[in-house]
């Protein structure tokens, strides 16, 4: 549904005088709602937009809806959830509330996403169209992470006397001068905008909080983070991501406000909010990899290249170097029996019970101490500031580990579940909250201001209550608005006779179902698995057929990033696309190029993973059915997403393809069935 607004309501509002007032810096106290009934209706301020970059606006009653809804939340102070599906302009829809909000009050609005490219759609294109189109000089933002700029400190310490002791090979002398050669030369764009260098010693130079000494640094005045922080200060829109403003919240809450990354925002706006329970969960958790700890040792010194912070002569350093090695080997040594329990569960992610022992970390954590120690005490005679910044970043760090350590062995996180999982080489121990309904119910939720979520797929048999019970919404409204494509503008077909996903006749009919389906399409194909074994196996099978039939095949994890295979299936001739979990969301490809989406299985999640079967254990111990409760809403969501690839535009047409029997065979089919406004057909 969506809230109806007659044609000829009056608009009390004047754009232009908006404008002037915003200008003169005089208060600007006006109706949110008016503003945004003036910018949306017909013949409004949107309406002029062709004028601008020659494409018209199409006037979409839903968007118009939802603006009024933000604006009413950010009016009354309250939250609201809204549900809006693809073609709405949702942008649009909350931008322009949320930029006559900042404006009017003096106090910024925060827009939080999932996805990089959201990010900068909204930075690049939405925000600087809106700027034009409304004729506003409001301020925009992006914030990033201190890990994502350049420390003028920590390169001119790599550069200058020390280099020989901090630099572990040739080659990064090389990349070091590369860097300050583009510095002199004027080439610093990617360190002012946030972007990381692409070499091997940027964890060397990059901003790091434990190692910043603001003000008090040589380099404060021109450093690249505190430029942007002063950007973030000043803007009216700032435009963070999920794991930058949870990791806010939570300093927040520890320090009381005293201590935040981000401005004090007045609204928050969260997009692509149906990844914010499992976001919170990684970002509220904790995690302890063993090549963190490794680069922390081998900073203060790594024995095969005898380089590092301890590497100067006299009898004390050869003991902390002799400390240093000790403290990387029981490194090694702690993380050894996780590493053994890995490999021979055959999974890269394992969950830690009363059964599983942890490694001991007394003798680590006491290595560990002793460093902090250490450090502590030859900073105090050390001359070269920024050499003893670096020193003084190296004891917190130890420090921390300690503190780490103990949490997690001593299973000090309440209410979280245990796990390890390997990833590039390395082995990491992790905690996730799994109660974060009352975390974000306390942390977000509280009523201190307006929290405004969306997202394309947030209900389940048309309610919210999975998805706000799930994040602890409360305080506000939910709107569901309805979509603005048509249902006849695709299909959904489900395949006869094909094996269940258990049998083992279902990969080879599985090849055998994608093959007959891509061929009669010509390809212009997205096909979704749920498993990297899945998709190699049917990649394998086809990819001849495929090349003799003339069909571009992509398949993900074969070489090419996600943007880049994006962007060929967007140019190759008849192409396919092959991709598992990240392409199920987040994903754009309007027009003819994307015309079948093939979902090879229903979207359950795998009862492996350590944070699927915490939570469905937590239901069933509470005597709620866990399939029922957690399971299927999950996968009904998912599913959603991943045909939602398929329309894009009202120009659109297309087939969104099932070769999971048990949407047919199964009572819980019809939910997934259901969930999709198309007619259905079976093949």
């Amino acid at each position: 549904m969506f809230i109806d607004v007659p044609e000829n309501m009056p608009v009390d509002f004047s754009m232009d005088e908006f404008a002037v007032d915003y200008e003169l810096g005089n208060s600007c106290d006006i109706d949110l709602q008016s503003f945004c009934r003036e910018f949306f209706s017909p013949g409004g301020t949107l309406a002029q937009s062709a004028e601008i970059n020659g494409i018209p606006c199409e006037e979409r009653p839903q968007q118009l809806a939802m603006a009024l809804e933000i604006a009413a939340s950010l009016e009354s102070g309250q939250n609201c959830c809204i549900e809006a599906p693809t073609g709405v302009g949702k942008s649009f829809a909350y931008l322009i509330p949320l930029i006559c909000y900042a404006v009017n009050s003096r106090r910024p609005a925060l827009i939080s996403t999932e996805t990089i490219n959201l990010q900068h759609q909204l930075i690049e294109k939405d925000l600087p169209f809106l700027k034009e189109l409304t004729q506003m000089d409001f301020k925009v933002a992006l914030a990033k992470g201190r890990s994502n700029y350049l420390c003028r400190r920590r390169l001119a310490l790599l550069s200058g006397e020390q280099k020989d002791l901090l630099l572990p090979m040739p080659q990064m002398v090389l990349e070091t001068e590369k860097l300050i050669s583009d510095l002199e030369n004027g080439r610093d764009d990617s360190f002012i905008n946030g972007v990381r260098a692409n070499n091997r010693i940027w964890h060397l130079v990059c901003c790091e909080s434990g190692n910043c000494a603001g003000p008090k640094c040589e380099f404060y005045r021109n450093c690249y983070y505190f430029k942007a922080r002063r950007k973030w200060d000043e803007a009216d829109i700032v435009v963070a991501n999920h794991a930058l403003f949870l990791t806010d919240l939570a300093i927040r809450q520890e320090s009381g406000n005293g201590g935040t990354l981000l401005p004090d925002y007045g609204a928050v706006m969260i997009d692509e909010a149906h990844t914010l329970e499992n976001s919170a969960a990684m970002h509220l958790g904790l995690h302890i990899s063993r090549h963190s700890m490794l680069s922390t040792v081998n900073r203060l010194y790594h024995p095969e290249r005898a380089k590092g912070l301890f590497m100067r002569p006299g009898a004390e350093m050869l003991e902390l170097r002799g400390n240093a090695q000790r403290t990387r080997d029981e490194v090694y040594g702690f993380f050894t029996p996780y590493n053994d329990i890995l490999k021979n569960s055959g999974s890269n992610s394992v969950r830690l019970d009363e059964k599983t022992p942890d490694a001991s970390p007394e003798v680590l954590m006491k290595l560990f101490n002793s460093l902090a120690e250490s450090i502590a005490a030859i900073q105090e005679n050390e001359d070269d500031e920024s050499f003893r910044t670096e020193l003084l970043a190296n004891a917190d760090r130890c420090r921390d580990y300690v503190d780490m350590l103990a949490a997690f062995t001593g299973r000090l996180m309440p209410d979280a579940v245990y796990f390890i999982e390997e990833d590039q080489d390395s082995v990491t121990c992790c905690a996730a909250p799994l109660n974060v309904a009352d975390l974000l119910r306390k942390l977000l939720f509280n009523g201190d201001l307006p929290v405004m979520l969306c997202s394309a797929t947030m209900t389940v048999a048309g309610k919210f209550d999975y998805f706000t019970g799930r994040i602890g919404f409360e305080g506000g409204k939910v709107l569901k608005l309805d979509s603005p494509f048509s249902p006849d503008q695709a299909a959904l077909v489900i395949k006869n006779g094909m094996p269940e996903p258990s049998s083992p006749d279902y990969l080879p009919s599985l090849a055998a179902a994608i093959r007959e389906l891509v061929l009669e399409n010509s390809g212009n194909a997205f096909v979704l698995f749920t498993s990297y074994q899945s998709m190699k196996y049917c990649a394998e099978a086809l990819r001849d057929i495929f090349a003799v039939k003339g069909l571009t095949l992509l398949v993900q994890g074969e070489g090419m990033t996600r943007s880049e295979m994006l962007r060929v299936f967007q140019t190759a001739d008849d192409p396919v696309l092959f991709g598992t979990d990240s392409f199920w969301t987040g994903v754009d490809v309007p027009g003819d190029k994307l015309s079948l989406v093939i979902i090879t299985r229903l979207p359950f999640a795998s009862i492996g993973s350590p944070l699927t079967s915490a939570r469905m254990e937590k239901l069933d111990a509470a005597g709620i059915s866990s399939f029922a409760h957690y399971s299927l809403p999950e996968a009904v969501l998912k599913f959603r997403q991943g045909a939602g690839r398929l329309i894009r535009t009202k120009n659109d047409r297309g087939t969104v393809a099932v070769l999971d029997s048990r949407i047919a065979t199964r009572r819980y089919g019809r939910d997934f069935i259901n969930s999709l406004p198309y007619q259905t057909r079976f093949i």
